[in-house]
């Protein structure tokens, strides 16, 4: 019986410097663990701060802050676990297999995702824009992680993904604060240019919507049986519509009333 109780106090005796070391590593890896997860946190909160100082948009800022939080916080836990004896190689090995699996299976949406934060980042257009691409037109509603919502003149909605807004030409019509529009109309040959010239610029100037800088203009272009009668003018965007329309119906009455004789063509563009 002492034999046995010697053996089992050896025993422990021989267990306690391995006990020991162990505590001793499992405390370590606490205080690391709660001291990295607290900087991790101060790290969010400067690059939030300093992401909100340079403009970048709400949706984009808290997308990249949870990115990055949760990959330090990831490198984190593994750290803390090969500090304990946790073998860390097969985990990370299994970890990068499955996100390899996922990112093909998910090709395409990725695809977008990586469009949307392309969009928020250079912002090519932003809310309230309207822009055309790929043959889709009309005013951006919101702009999501994977795909941008247009409302189309007739009060459509359009989906449109990112991935193919950031691939493709966009054309932002809001961006710059005037927009050239024009209004084309055909005239007989035996028709007063001059008088035609004059009578259109008068009522385009009398137009307070129709900027002086740079002025409004007439131009003629001969065309097999007419003269094709292109009025050109500076507005605000929100305003070519609007003008365009209105000044092809006026351009035809006030010619008329002057005894043009006008051909059957009459084209507003912008």
């Amino acid at each position: 019986m002492e034999h046995q109780v010697n053996s089992l106090w050896a025993q422990f005796n021989g267990w306690v410097p391995a006990i020991m070391s162990y505590a001793s590593q499992l405390v370590l890896a606490i205080i690391v663990l709660l001291a990295g997860w607290a900087i991790i946190n101060m790290v969010n909160r400067g690059l939030g701060q300093m992401m909100a100082a340079s403009h970048i948009e709400p949706t984009l800022r808290g997308f990249l802050l949870s990115v990055v939080g949760l990959f330090l916080k990831a490198l984190l836990l593994i750290s803390v676990a090969s500090m304990v004896g946790i073998a860390t190689t097969s985990f990370v090995a299994v970890l990068g297999a499955a996100g390899l699996a996922v990112g093909m299976a998910l090709q395409g949406s990725l695809a977008n995702f990586a469009g949307g934060v392309l969009i928020l980042l250079f912002r090519p257009f932003k809310v309230g824009d309207s822009i055309t691409s790929g043959g889709s037109t009309g005013t951006v509603e919101s702009i999501e992680m994977f795909r941008t919502v247009l409302r189309g003149s007739t009060n459509e909605i359009i989906y449109v993904p990112n991935g193919n807004l950031s691939n493709n030409i966009v054309v932002n019509t809001s961006q710059e604060d005037k927009r050239l529009a024009s209004v084309s109309l055909l005239i007989d040959y035996n028709d007063d240019t001059d008088k035609a010239r004059t009578l259109l610029l008068a009522l385009l100037q009398s137009e307070p919507l129709v900027l002086n800088n740079p002025a409004p203009s007439v131009s003629f272009l001969p065309q097999p049986a007419n003269i094709q009668v292109s009025l050109s003018f500076w507005c605000a965007p929100g305003n070519v519509t609007s003008l365009t329309g209105k000044y092809a119906e006026a351009a035809i009455k006030a010619l008329k009333q002057e005894g043009f004789r006008l051909g059957v063509s009459t084209r507003a563009a912008a």
